[in-house]
């Protein structure tokens, strides 16, 4: 599996009269698929990630769950009916859609084509179930694993957090453990460990520069 890309790395120097061969490899704007288990701190990368301003497109998921305190509608996720989400389904209208905790999400495609059309990377956090999904469908996607330093750690984190009575916890950290088993899937792995928030950011940026590089990077197909 590669590793993360772009630490202590220096970037090779460009042939000289080849800057229209250089540029090619990154006219392409790239699918950025973020994941990790509950807790892990996939909200508060993207959330470093905007504040950034490096210009992505971050796609708002859609869900059937309610809103959570501070949450809008449009900019934290699109929240739905159970009966449009299942007409978003029949259509063929998300990137991929899973059930997570009694709950429906999926990322609507529309918004997803409309960025790459613009010439933006697009940004994306999704549940474990979806990566696999959105690879199949986009091969072209980069996914990005998001892991905790520990368990404990991840456990710590979750309980800080207070949102879940001890049954939920206990669910929410065996789904987790599950989770992490399938780190080996993604593209790379990023740890987001407590304190280094802004580390594991700088980390995915790297990431996303060095993909862009990449001298057989193609267009992104959404179907």
């Amino acid at each position: 599996m590669p590793g993360p890309a772009g630490k202590g790395k220096s970037r090779r120097p460009r042939p000289r009269g080849g800057r229209a061969a250089a540029d090619a490899s990154s006219r392409h704007p790239l699918l950025v698929v973020i994941s990790g288990p509950s807790g892990v701190g996939k909200d508060s990368v993207l959330a470093r990630l905007k504040a950034r301003g490096k210009g992505y497109h971050f796609a708002v998921t859609a869900t059937t769950r309610f809103p959570r305190a501070g949450e809008a509608d449009g900019r934290h996720y699109h929240f739905l009916t159970r009966q449009r989400f299942e007409e978003m389904v029949a259509a063929g209208e998300l990137l991929e859609n899973a059930v997570v905790y009694d709950e429906r999400y999926g990322v609507p495609k529309a918004e997803v084509r409309e960025a790459l059309a613009r010439g933006q990377d697009v940004v994306m956090r999704t549940d474990i179930q979806g990566v696999a999904t959105i690879k199949g469908a986009v091969p072209q996607a980069v996914t990005i694993f998001l892991a905790p330093a520990s368990v404990a750690e991840l456990e710590e984190r979750l309980r800080l957090r207070g949102a879940d009575s001890e049954e939920q916890l206990r669910l929410r950290l065996a789904t987790a453990r599950r989770e992490m088993d399938a780190a080996c899937h993604f593209d790379h792995v990023v740890v987001n460990a407590e304190g280094n928030l802004e580390e594991a950011v700088a980390q995915v940026e790297r990431i996303i520069a060095a993909e862009k590089e990449r001298p057989e990077r193609g267009p992104v197909h959404i179907p």
